[in-house]
């Protein structure tokens, strides 16, 4: 299972928002660099970098933040405002390993065969984040007709591998990771999930590596609070 520390950027700050409202938000950093140089040092092999300004208002991504990034030597899986496969191709020669599309591919379902088909499988992430059961949209502003397990299946039938599921109810509140929903939408869709939102001690990690079919987890402010530290977490995770 893959541990990626999370560096959500505003306003060229890491910041952390509880539940995704813009008007909750906690500066832990002015400079995203040297976050991600910290977190490669304490062991981390993958970042997952979220772009909130391009999240909330559709602003053009970080490229130049994402280019300093990949100069670390991380993966980075990215995601934010890439609002058409030519922006996460962008993304892409800027520096992301993988870009994880959202919006655009809940409002255009089609899209995401697209995108399998001009990057690869192994390069798109869906994002199925969900409130009460609906996915969402807009930086989890705006809510879907979609289940997470009924657009996940449809994602999967296209060539789609890989989702990122976040219980957006739980995520920056240190509530605890939703286990159950995760791995249940890991089995009925086939997808490889990697959770977000919640993580709060390393008993969530526990449980999302004993249920045996969530490929990773995405940790925020668990790291930036001090609940645990990232080498603790690898250790489970591996």
């Amino acid at each position: 299972m893959i541990v990626y520390p999370a560096i959500d950027i505003r306003g060229g700050k890491v910041v952390r928002l509880t539940h995704g409202d813009p008007d909750q938000q906690t500066v832990y950093s002015d400079d995203p660099v040297e976050t991600a140089v910290k977190w490669k040092n304490a062991g981390a092999k993958w970042l997952h970098v979220v772009d909130l300004d391009g999240t909330l208002g559709g602003a053009s991504p970080i490229l130049d933040i994402v280019r300093q990034l990949s100069s670390i030597g991380t993966a980075i899986q990215f995601a934010g405002g890439l609002r058409s496969l030519d922006l996460a191709e962008q993304a892409l020669k800027a520096g992301a390993t993988r870009i994880v599309l959202g919006t655009l591919v809940v409002k255009q379902p089609e899209l995401a065969r697209m995108a399998v088909e001009r990057f690869g499988a192994e390069t798109v992430v869906v994002a199925l984040d969900a409130r009460g059961n609906q996915v969402t949209t807009h930086g989890w502003q705006e809510v879907s007709q979609w289940t997470p397990v009924d657009l996940g299946k449809k994602f999967y039938a296209d060539g789609v591998r890989h989702a990122l599921y976040t219980d957006v109810s739980r995520d920056g509140d240190l509530s605890g990771v939703n286990v159950a929903s995760t791995a249940n939408l890991a089995i009925e869709t086939e997808l490889e999930v990697i959770a977000s939102g919640g993580v709060a001690t390393l008993q969530d990690i526990t449980k999302l590596k004993a249920t045996g079919r969530v490929s990773g987890v995405v940790i925020g402010r668990a790291l930036y609070s001090g609940a645990f530290q990232l080498g603790e977490a690898l250790k489970l995770a591996r």
